[in-house]
């Protein structure tokens, strides 16, 4: 790190400042700043003040020397979800949380508007619209990533990459909390914010040389300098960076790196390595990879800017803010952690062990104890107030409490769908892919069919069909190429369905094996009821054989393990019937969420395709009937 840039930026922002206190700004001996001085005023950067004894100022020379260390703005790093923040996250995104009544990312902001950095850019992507206001009250910019739910940090500053070239720029991430303002009008080289730990860590860790040039990285250490906070990249810096981050990522199968991985083989001079690793031969690089060379390679240097302890704080998870700012143990203005102590009668500090589990297609779910106690939250995911009539589910959840084959419910909220459940330690999902575990899945079914279970509330496909078709055309959804064609075969279908007159009774609806639950003890549970209605009870051996991707054979063998023996012709062709209508309903379903910010892949395409498939089957055998 230029030393004399330092020397001149001290002096720029601070005209009194003594020897000594250079010597601590700078980690250096006071004997090294001495010299240093000397030197500055030998090459004309500085002079002794002649009105004030011990003073120094910059020169013309000294100015003009600092103008290419003047920093030109930041990048705010504020795309992610924060699952370990879960469910303060699920409402508001991480950098917006306060900390002593202060937003993380106000905070930031404010800090660089003191140190004269005006030009800030904010990269969002989850709750992206949480942080317009920001716009109007900092003047910042806002960049979106569209990549941010299924892609890391490598393709946020990916796509802030022109931000960078050519600038000196601050890389922030938007959950830091700094005690002091570190930041400068000037800097004067690459650097990465240090903390050193006592005892061992699994963070990133570094090493470097007595200039503080980053020679090493490592992930995990003992008693050491690991990454931590803010980064600095010089224009310099940038120009030598970019072109290894835009070949990382255009290779394939580096989606979930940070953009420090990137950094980290720089600096250990395994970026040819690690590319040829995630290609089968180097002549399938990219061109972007082809042109790295060892010379761009050995300029991104970068320099440690080493910090006290307490500087800088980047809260893990819920746990560790609560112990920093007390007021999050008793009131997070979270309205899930609100219910939760309201139904246990508990103050908020007693709910521990806050963590996300994996969302579903349709709501967003959190683990907790109290009391040693584990159970499960439940939150309606966006949109689904559209979709499912909490109080028809409440009503399911009534009607099946005496057969004992649903979750332990403690709580049930028939106007917003928030639920709070039991937690079965030890239990799992069934798998689809095990005949032993499809075989109590089906004998469940099969037993809660024979009930007969009563609601005043229907499933009715053909409406839901329609529902989602007017929701999709309404926000201008482009439906499939043949969906015409597709929707007479799926109309033909429900009229034979409808002539059959066939008996309706509680189905679930939402049969995946995903949804039932086998018990340490052997015992099963059928949970998640909100689509649950009056139906033909057969819809639910069509719903799960569409979940599970099932094949033809894969089908028989189900129906053979529901009906123990063989299906009729016409069950047979109601499940196919099923099938179809069911996939054509949710490929609608996700169409829609899609236009909701929610993506699920090649889930479209395949439940499309079941359409299509078992309407074939259906036609091709209806005739034997």
């Amino acid at each position: 790190m230029d030393r004399y840039g330092l020397i001149c930026r001290n002096i720029m922002e601070k005209p009194d400042i003594t020897q000594r206190e250079l010597a601590k700004a700078l980690d250096v001996s006071l004997g090294t700043v001495n010299h240093l001085m000397k030197e500055c005023i030998s090459n004309g950067l500085l002079a002794p003040d002649q009105q004030n004894s011990g003073r120094h100022v910059l020169m013309p020379a000294g100015e003009e020397y600092m103008k290419p260390y003047k920093v030109d703005g930041a990048i705010i790093l504020a795309a992610g979800f924060g699952s370990r923040f879960v469910p303060l996250t699920f409402e508001m995104p991480k950098g917006l949380l306060e900390v002593f009544g202060e937003r993380m990312i106000e905070r930031q902001i404010k800090q660089l508007h003191e140190a004269g950095v005006y030009d800030i850019t904010i990269v969002v992507g989850y709750l992206k619209e949480k942080f317009e206001y920001l716009i109007d009250k900092y003047q910042v910019k806002l960049l979106y990533n569209p990549e941010y739910s299924s892609k890391n940090t490598l393709t946020t500053v990916y796509r802030a990459r022109h931000l960078l070239k050519g600038r000196n720029m601050y890389l922030l991430s938007s959950d830091n909390w700094l005690r002091e303002n570190m930041f400068h009008a000037y800097e004067c080289s690459a650097w990465y914010a240090l903390s050193h730990t006592d005892g061992e860590t699994s963070e990133w860790c570094v090493d470097f040389n007595k200039k503080g040039k980053i020679t090493n990285v490592h992930v995990g250490g003992c008693d050491t300098w690991f990454m931590y906070g803010p980064v600095f990249f010089s224009a310099d810096f940038s120009d030598h960076y970019i072109p290894v981050l835009e070949a990382y990522y255009e290779t394939p199968g580096t989606e979930q790196f940070y953009w420090e991985h990137v950094y980290m083989d720089i600096v250990n001079g395994t970026v040819k390595k690690t590319l040829n690793r995630y290609n089968k031969h180097f002549k399938d690089l990219s061109s972007k990879a082809l042109e790295i060379t060892d010379e761009l390679l050995n300029r991104a240097v970068m320099y440690a800017n080493c910090q006290p302890d307490n500087q800088i704080y980047e809260f893990e998870n819920l746990e560790e803010l609560r112990i920093f700012d007390p007021r999050y143990q008793t009131h997070s203005d979270n309205k899930a952690l609100e219910l939760v102590a309201e139904v246990f009668h508990v103050e908020e500090s007693a709910i521990k062990n806050i963590c996300c589990l994996k969302s579903g297609m349709t709501n967003k779910s959190f683990l907790f104890n109290i009391n040693d106690e584990k159970y499960i939250c439940r939150i309606p995911g966006p949109g689904t107030e559209l979709l499912i009539n909490r109080r028809q589910e409440a009503n399911v959840y009534k009607a099946a409490e005496a057969l004992g084959i649903t979750e332990q419910i403690i709580y049930f909220n028939g106007e917003n769908g928030y639920k709070i459940a039991k937690y079965y330690e030890g239990s799992r999902t069934a798998n689809s892919n095990s005949w032993e575990d499809m075989k109590l899945c089906m004998e469940l079914l099969k037993s809660f069919h024979e009930a007969g279970l009563q609601t005043e509330h229907s499933f009715d496909i053909w409406e839901r069909i329609h529902f989602y078709e007017t929701l999709c055309k309404s926000r201008g959804s482009i439906l499939f190429e043949d969906y015409k064609d597709v929707y007479n075969h799926m109309q033909e279908m429900m009229d034979w369905l409808n002539s059959l007159n066939r008996p309706k009774i509680l189905s679930h609806i939402d049969s995946n094996a995903d949804n039932f639950l086998i018990l340490p003890d052997g015992q099963i549970r059928l949970i998640d009821w909100e689509y649950a209605g009056m139906c033909d009870p057969l819809i639910d051996i069509s719903m799960c054989a569409i979940y599970s991707y099932y094949n033809t054979e894969q089908l028989e063998k189900l129906m053979q393990l529901y009906f123990k023996r063989e299906p009729s012709l016409e069950e047979r062709l109601v499940i196919y019937s099923y099938m179809a209508l069911g996939g054509f309903l949710w490929s609608l379903w996700a169409v829609y969420k899609s236009t909701l910010g929610e993506e699920f892949g090649e889930y479209t395409l395949i439940m499309y395709r079941y359409a299509k498939d078992y309407y074939g089957k259906f036609h091709a055998d209806l005739s034997k009937l």
